[in-house]
């Protein structure tokens, strides 16, 4: 019997140390993150596991060695008492200190997840059945973001494409979300139409869009790169296609994009004036003609 149980722990004992395991690991694990509301909610997630984790091997511990020793085949008598006021205090207080220890650096993330005072840079949300709409408040640059054409084609039944040969299948858009790196965003997340949700893991941030409801919330990308998400709310059919891309990029290269959108915008607006101005002189023309 003990050559069987130290075959078993040596056992698990390299499946846990192995590579595969320690990257399967890390796959079900949260997140660790890219700013640092994100490493604070990774570090009480820990906290809290390795709590529960003390928790149930001390009360499974007890209950294991209570069945094994006071077991009636040891000839083990049962008390007769009914109840004892002391240990009722130790099993009522502590559990009381271990859930207020755990509540106070809880309710401390909590405020400041919900604390987007103090930011550079606003930018709302919008979320459609199936896209999301950016819009950087008081910059006038506004865009929409879908799905990604090679992977809206892959996913059509008749395409005859291997999803699994598409970059980023199903994550990936036509147009991201740009923001600067070391700045505080503030977003605010709203919908068109139905309930959608907007979910970026890497940012430990996720709000729900409701349809004549603002909600908010706020980031802090430390790291430049590329941060993918999800709308993760049922919100109808194809709602596993409206997909979140959001490009960290240097303040420096934030400002040059920023400034190209504004540039393009302005383009695009310009002939429809000019037309509109081109239309109105012969009537002024005619006007003072007549006069």
């Amino acid at each position: 019997m003990k050559m069987v149980k130290r075959a078993l722990a040596a056992s698990a004992a390299l499946l846990i140390g192995s590579s595969p395991a320690m990257a399967a690991w890390s796959d079900l694990n949260l997140r660790v993150g890219v700013t640092e509301i994100s490493r604070e909610i990774y570090g009480l997630h820990t906290l809290i596991l390795w709590i529960c984790v003390v928790i149930a091997v001390a009360v499974f511990g007890v209950m294991i060695y209570s069945i094994a020793t006071f077991r009636k085949s040891k000839g083990a008598v049962a008390a007769t008492f009914d109840h004892n006021t002391t240990a009722e205090i130790v099993w009522t207080v502590i559990p009381v200190l271990i859930l207020v220890g755990m509540a106070i650096p809880a309710a401390r993330t909590l405020v400041r997840i919900d604390d987007s005072s103090g930011s550079d840079l606003t930018v709302k949300v919008t979320g459609y059945q199936w896209k999301w709409q950016y819009e950087y408040v008081g910059q006038g640059v506004s865009f929409y973001s879908t799905l990604a054409q090679d992977s809206n084609f892959a996913r059509q039944l008749d395409s005859g494409i291997d999803p699994s040969t598409v970059p980023h299948y199903l994550l990936d858009v036509d147009h991201p979300l740009v923001v600067p790196q070391g700045v505080k965003v503030r977003v605010l997340v709203t919908s068109a139409d139905v309930i959608h949700s907007w979910w970026v893991p890497d940012f430990a941030i996720k709000k729900d869009a409701i349809p004549g409801y603002v909600n908010e919330l706020w980031f802090k990308a430390e790291k430049t790169g590329t941060y993918r998400g999800q709308c993760v709310e049922l919100c109808g059919r194809d709602h596993g296609f409206m997909p979140i891309v959001v490009e960290v990029k240097p303040r420096a290269e934030f400002d040059a994009w920023l400034e190209s959108q504004k540039a393009a915008k302005q383009a695009a607006t310009a002939p429809a004036t000019k037309v509109a101005m081109n239309s109105d002189q012969p009537a002024t023309q005619t006007v003072a003609a007549a006069e």
